[in-house]
This record gives C-alpha cells, structure tokens and sequence, in this order.
C-alpha cells in the first residue's frame, strides 16, 4: 500500500457533461434534433401507408373504413404531419449531404440553411397540399 497523500486524499467531483441547460439553442442544434424527431415519426406514417395499402389490398370494406379514418380531420392532421416530417427530413438530408461536400460549414452560414430547411419544409408541406387539394377537386 503507498503511503502518499495523494492516494488517501478524498477524489474530486468529476466535472459534469454539458447539457442542455447549460447551451442556448441554436437553429442548427434545433433542426438536427427535428430531423431525428423526424426521422422517427416516418416509421409511423410509414406504417401507416403499409396499412391503408394492405387495406386496398384485402376488401372494399376495409379499405373503405381506412379511406374513411384518413378523411377525418384527425386522420388529416396526421397526414399533414407525415407530410411535413417528410419534408423536413428530405430537406434535412440534402443539408446533411451539402455539409458532407464540406460547403457551408461556416456558423453564420449553417445558420442560413438551416433556417431554409425549415422555412422550406413548411413552404412544400403547404403547397403539397394545396396540389393535392386541387387535383381532387377540394375537401371533399
């Protein structure tokens, strides 16, 4: 056993991790932790559109019912926001693959694109809808 102070002295307390209480939030660390949010909630709508598929698949009435889910406002409002979460995370992929190029890395850059990937996220969420409301003729 050593008998120097050091291996009997009590052990300091180990700095903490920054956390996030500790950061202000950013618009980059925003739409990177949206895009994983994202890309979680794809899953779901995915399974949702394997549904309504297998739906169609196996009778008129289960597709009806499916058909009748999706034309609820609820049904919509998740449909809205597979739309979106769809939108953002392909937008968000296409700014992972200009960072990828080694492009726009700069803060105040970073900045400006990811403030575009949001911005645009909702611009093509709107204006996919309002196609699709087009082509089907409205709401109804």
């Amino acid at each position: 056993m050593s008998r120097s102070p050091a291996t009997h002295a009590q052990p300091r307390p180990r700095p903490l991790s920054p956390h996030l209480t500790i950061y202000r939030p950013r618009i980059t660390m925003t739409t990177s932790i949206l895009h994983r949010i994202t890309g979680g909630a794809l899953y779901v709508g995915t399974l949702l559109v394997a549904l309504w598929l297998i739906a169609a698949a196996t009778s008129k009435e289960t597709f009806d019912y499916v058909n009748w889910f999706f034309g609820t406002l609820i049904g919509r409002l998740i449909l809205f926001g597979y739309t979106w979460a769809l939108m953002l995370h392909m937008l968000g992929g296409i700014r992972h693959f200009i960072w990828d190029t080694g492009a726009a890395l700069e803060k105040h850059t970073a900045s400006k694109l990811a403030w575009a990937t949001l911005v645009g996220s909702v611009v093509l969420t709107v204006a996919v809808w309002v196609v699709g409301l087009i082509v089907r003729g409205g709401w109804a």
